[in-house]
């Protein structure tokens, strides 16, 4: 069956449904669904929570009394197929007797990846995959990199100056950025999976790393970068809702156990006097980590750049200069030819109260929807 407008009306319309999970369905994707029967939208639901009911099951429970028999079915997300959380949703639409399902994109889940497509062509259900599929996946690419490439999307977030500074010479970085930039930072963070630091911020400025703003029923997980283990047991996150990992390469039991006294969890990875980033990612997946937001100096800015771990830049920039004594965004080695650059993909840019907010893709960081 050939796509038609409507098609392409009644996906916008799931894909606007989806997007109302984007903080709370972690580490589940955001899904939409939507359910049509004669050209009408007779139910819709969304995948709200990780352990509550998908999207399909909520559209289905929408419809009530409403004829579902041979409706349309339009879905962000090709349904899944197997026990998890929750039921498989491919046997509820088949046993709903829906005529037509149009999907947006496979689910990159090996536990799924074309399964239940097949399964609803098998029971006779019309299906048509791809249609707004990039508008899908750009939904979720936290969930598309953890299960297409085995690591978190990482997205490192900077605030500096007009010239590229972060912080003065000594340290100091409060407030580089206005009011309205640090407000908007808060939905990142609400939208990741976890949030990275290193110790050497934690020691300067004693962060938090909560959102505060959004109530998303959880706290992301805090991740602190920690070679030698110098965390102070009193540091202000130990304390607070959520919790937090200090990764580390120093098997110093000591130094361990009062942070785990303080209610940390200590984790030991491989490195020689400098944690093996490539294995910390793979950790964080197999803890479901999606998104990874990462607040940090230059040292471990420029450690995951040069590790090439990172997919996403967000800087938010602000009209004034601090001059080159001050601290830059990235602690890279020299480069010895123009060629060595990391390219960057400005995909937008916008003023968010006196400042501007620049997103970058890395270029070739083959992260889902790169070009």
């Amino acid at each position: 069956m050939s796509l038609t407008p409507e098609d392409s009306r009644h996906m916008a319309h799931a894909l606007r449904l989806a997007r109302r999970g984007l903080y709370t369905t972690d580490p589940n994707p955001r899904v939409g669904c939507l359910i049509v029967n004669d050209g009408r939208v007779i139910a819709e639901g969304w995948h709200e929570r990780a352990g509550e009911p998908h999207a399909e099951i909520n559209a289905l429970r929408s419809a009530g009394d409403r004829r579902v028999a041979g409706a349309s079915v339009y879905l962000t997300l090709e349904p899944c197929c197997h026990h998890g959380r929750t039921p498989p949703c491919t046997q509820a639409l088949i046993e709903a007797g829906v005529g037509r399902v149009v999907v947006a994109m496979p689910d990159p889940n090996p536990q799924v990846a074309g399964e239940g497509i097949a399964l609803l062509k098998k029971a006779g259900i019309a299906v048509d995959v791809g249609l707004m599929q990039a508008e899908a996946e750009a939904l979720n690419p936290g969930f598309i990199s953890r299960m297409t490439r085995g690591r978190p999307l990482v997205r490192v977030k900077l605030a500096c100056s007009l010239d590229g500074r972060t912080a003065l010479a000594h340290g100091e970085s409060k407030w580089i950025t206005g009011e309205a930039a640090r407000a908007d930072v808060q939905k990142w963070r609400a939208r990741s999976s976890a949030i990275l630091t290193g110790v050497g911020t934690v020691l300067m400025d004693d962060p938090s790393l909560t959102v505060r703003d959004y109530q998303i029923g959880r706290q992301p997980l805090r991740v602190v970068l920690d070679n030698n283990l110098s965390m102070p047991p009193t540091a202000k996150m130990l304390a607070l809702e959520g919790k937090t990992l200090v990764a580390t390469c120093c098997s110093d039991e000591g130094q361990a156990g009062g942070l785990r006294d303080a209610g940390a969890e200590v984790l030991l990875l491989p490195g020689d006097q400098r944690i093996e980033l490539a294995a910390l990612m793979q950790e964080l997946a197999s803890r479901e980590v999606n998104e990874l937001h990462v607040e940090a100096g230059a040292t471990v800015c420029g450690a995951l750049l040069e590790a090439e771990l990172v997919d996403e830049l967000l800087l938010y920039v602000a009209p004034h200069i601090m001059g080159d004594k001050a601290r830059g965004m990235f602690k890279l080695p020299a480069l010895e030819r123009m060629t060595e650059r990391v390219a960057l993909a400005i995909t937008d840019v916008r003023a968010v109260g006196r400042d501007w907010r620049v997103s970058c893709k890395i270029a070739g960081s083959g992260q889902p929807g790169d070009g």
